[in-house]
């Protein structure tokens, strides 16, 4: 029992050793966006660690009864962890060491010698087990992350179980300096090394986490290893399987990103609460801009009233209320400074009347009416026709519009262009002779309108034409 008093006092002491040192910790663990999932964080750790084992558990000791400190072997390994939610991981280990035991004279154990007939016995004072590998993969549990008092979770106290297989060499002596041999697989007695004995076993561990640095975590814990072996103390005395503890102290550094925070020690709370405080003093600094910007856009106001006050115009209305600055002086204005209206004129417009003579004038135009090969130039030969319908126009004040047509020679971008060319060709010519512009309209169809097929050389000619309609 004093062996187990010790081992827990002394983890005891490194775990109050680890948050004293972390009370008097100044850092800060990154900013991750509260609910957004396992992305945002470094889920991979890799950890180093060393300790002491035991023969003596919480759950009974083995055949040997003797402890001391002289006992206690050296343990050893790395571990490679995979946190899946805040509060639970996988972890895997690898370990190697040894695991010694001594008994009082007096209370030896009785090993059967297989080397003789008929069997011999001798005691056995004192065994080590060499283990040369051992292997397991442990669920861990992480009973809380929340810390009230702090930004981030400090100490996270753990749980763990799991199974793995280890391989291991277990010599026994009957005095307290003197080696006998060596145990088999079996069971038997062997004076030179035999091959390594292979079981199954259950690593269960209690311990705690200590986060000393952005990344790095202060490791300690106790477990006590099961193993599915009779003779892993060399002795098969109390009948039952074998077992053995250890304490283990070792560092855990996260990997990836070093932007991102460790889930493993995330206090979500304290998260929740970051990002809270950071959202208040972002909500409090656009509240202090946006106060100065209406301070400054009242003063701009003031400056702007004095200034409305005058009545630049001097039409009897302050430029505040004038919708109609820099009026001429003299004009009389209603009470939002604007001209007051002049009363209108009618004007009666006599009714057109297009004849059959006019209607003629137009048709001659039209056939006479004659461009540049695949240009809007006009021939001289159109100007005669041309000239009437200008007269026309001016003696009568009839509205004409002037449609541009052509064949599907060409593309549509082009046969649209010179089909508007043409049509403002002639309507620049009859403006030219005297007729009023505002009552010509020129337009362009392109190819979109043909009056007949495209097919033959006399079908495309007569689709290349300007239309004239008098109103």
């Amino acid at each position: 029992m004093q062996i187990k008093k010790t081992l827990l006092l002394g983890m005891g002491a490194l775990m109050a050793l680890g948050g004293q040192a972390q009370q008097t910790a100044d850092y800060s663990i990154p900013r991750v966006t509260p609910f957004s999932g396992v992305n945002d964080y470094r889920t991979w750790s890799i950890g180093v660690w060393g300790g002491l084992s035991a023969p003596a558990t919480p759950f009974g000791n083995n055949d040997f009864k003797r402890m001391g400190f002289d006992q206690l072997g050296a343990i050893y390994g790395i571990s490679l962890k995979k946190q899946i939610y805040h509060g639970f991981g996988l972890q895997a280990d690898v370990m190697r060491g040894q695991v010694k035991g001594h008994n009082k004279a007096g209370q030896d154990n009785w090993l059967a010698l297989h080397d003789g007939d008929p069997l011999t016995f001798t005691f056995v004072r004192n065994f080590k087990t060499s283990i040369d590998l051992a292997a397991s993969v442990s669920g861990v549990f992480t009973l809380g992350t929340i810390n009230w008092l702090n930004r981030q979770a400090t100490v996270l106290p753990y749980i763990s179980a799991g199974g793995g297989y280890m391989r291991f060499h277990t010599q026994v002596g009957n005095t307290d300096d003197e080696s006998v041999g060596y145990i088999n697989a079996r069971g038997d007695f062997d004076e030179s090394k035999p091959d390594a004995s292979t079981a199954f076993y259950i690593p269960v561990g209690i311990g705690a986490k200590f986060n000393v640095a952005t990344g790095i975590n202060l490791d300690l814990s106790y477990r006590t290893n099961f193993i599915n072996h009779h003779f892993f103390d060399g002795v098969n005395g109390s009948g039952h399987q074998d077992k053995f503890s250890g304490v283990r102290i070792g560092l855990e550094f996260a990997l990836g990103n070093r932007s991102k925070p460790q889930l493993a020690v995330v206090n979500a709370p304290a998260q929740l609460a970051m990002d809270l405080y950071e959202r208040n003093q972002d909500l409090k600094r656009k509240i202090d801009q946006s106060n100065e910007e209406n301070k400054q856009a009242i003063e701009g106001l003031r400056g702007q009233l004095e200034d409305a006050k005058k009545d630049s115009d001097g039409d009897g209305v302050a430029d505040i209320f004038d919708k109609c600055p820099n009026t001429e002086s003299g004009v009389r204005v209603d009470g939002a400074g604007c001209p007051l209206p002049q009363p209108k004129q009618i004007i009666k417009q006599e009714k057109v009347v297009v004849t059959q003579q006019d209607r003629k004038i137009v048709d001659e135009a039209i056939k006479d009416l004659e461009f540049d090969l695949g240009k809007a130039t006009i021939r001289a030969a159109s100007f005669p026709s041309l000239d009437r319908v200008a007269e026309l126009l001016v003696n009568k004040h009839f509205s004409l519009k002037l449609a541009g047509h052509t064949d599907n020679t060409g593309s549509n971008t082009l046969n649209m262009r010179l089909s508007k060319e043409r049509a403002e060709s002639v309507k620049a010519y009859l403006v030219s002779k005297g007729a009023n512009a505002s009552r010509i309209e020129a337009v362009g169809y392109g190819s979109s309108q043909p009056i007949a097929t495209n097919d033959t050389p006399e079908g495309r000619q007569q689709n290349r034409r300007v239309e004239f309609t008098l109103y």
